[in-house]
């Protein structure tokens, strides 16, 4: 992130001569200024001094146990979903000492296929919905592709959300898309993605994260992948901030979900250190803190094991 973009986030109050809105308001309530030195110089710190006491067989299990195994390709087909679905279910019998994963996340055409086969009761079937990986697309068809993806058996729903909408600053749009969809969920787990790779800077991360709270996001998580830069832990860390905040606010906890390009064990152990630091250890349990990954499962596998076998 860079301390200086074309975001219109130069750090300073901007001209409100018109009447604020109630999402001005609500971003009122926080301080949404942020400089971007600052918050790469904290997760520096963070990476320096605290993340090698975390490197440690346990904490390694417990991130396992936190990812959603992810697999988004254009090459997914029925045998293959199946395949990885039925490696989830083999994985307690082959290696009794590890966790299962938390959720196996999908396209919504697949829901069906995970759901079905799906043998772990505490594997959640999560899908991206909503017109992943851009947001680009009519809100109809939006609403309808989540309403499927639970009739087909998700249990979760990862979205985008509309970050065209968001850098134009309508966000009564980005709010009630979000509102709509969260009531489309029900009591189903909503994860609402703010690809932070294309926000710019720190007080847009902070400002797309707490309006996704404000609609009923269950998880607020970094990226799709599909842009760059992905996850980053100076964005985590931004996220895992607001995230705070909301809850010594209110007292409600919001979940934070890392995303895009982690694919190594010191990967992963800078994002639970992230969490760890910031929002202390009731956050880390997978019912608030997951990874999204298609390649990071046999690398902690491997690391945990000391094998060097592809499992999934």
């Amino acid at each position: 992130m860079s301390e200086h973009c074309n975001c219109g986030c130069d750090g300073h109050s901007h001209d409100h001569t018109q009447e604020q809105s109630k999402y001005d308001l609500v971003l009122n309530d926080y301080s949404a200024a942020m400089s971007d030195n600052e918050v790469a110089e904290k997760v520096k710190q963070i990476i320096e001094t605290k993340v090698e006491a975390n490197n440690t067989a346990e904490v390694k299990k417990l991130i396992f146990s936190c990812i959603d195994l992810t697999t988004l390709k254009c090459t997914d087909n029925e045998e293959s979903v199946l395949q990885l679905t039925e490696k989830v279910n083999e994985l307690e019998d082959k290696y009794p000492e590890i966790p299962s994963v938390a959720a196996i996340c999908v396209y919504p055409n697949f829901a069906k296929i995970v759901s079905e086969s799906l043998e772990v009761e505490s594997v959640g079937v999560a899908c991206v919905s909503g017109g992943f990986p851009s947001s680009q697309t009519f809100q109809e068809i939006k609403v309808a592709e989540t309403a499927m993806a639970i009739h087909e058996g998700a249990t979760e729903i990862d979205i985008v959300m509309c970050v065209g909408k968001f850098l134009s600053g309508d966000y009564e749009s980005v709010c009630d898309e979000i509102q709509e969809l969260k009531s489309i969920c029900g009591e189903n787990t909503l994860k609402v993605i703010i690809e932070t790779g294309a926000l710019g800077c720190a007080e847009n991360i902070k400002k797309a994260s707490l309006l996704s709270i404000y609609s009923g996001a269950d998880f607020i998580k970094t990226s799709t992948g599909k842009e760059s830069p992905a996850a980053t832990p100076e964005a985590a860390y931004i996220m895992c901030q607001t995230i705070k905040e909301y809850y010594e606010k209110t007292g409600n906890k919001i979940g934070f979900k890392a995303a895009g390009g982690i694919n190594s064990v010191h990967d992963a152990l800078i994002y639970y250190t992230i969490v760890k630091e910031i929002l202390g250890e009731e956050w880390l349990t997978n019912e608030l803190f997951r990874i999204g990954t298609s390649r990071l499962a046999n690398v902690l596998m491997n690391d945990i094991t000391g094998s060097d076998k592809c499992f999934f």
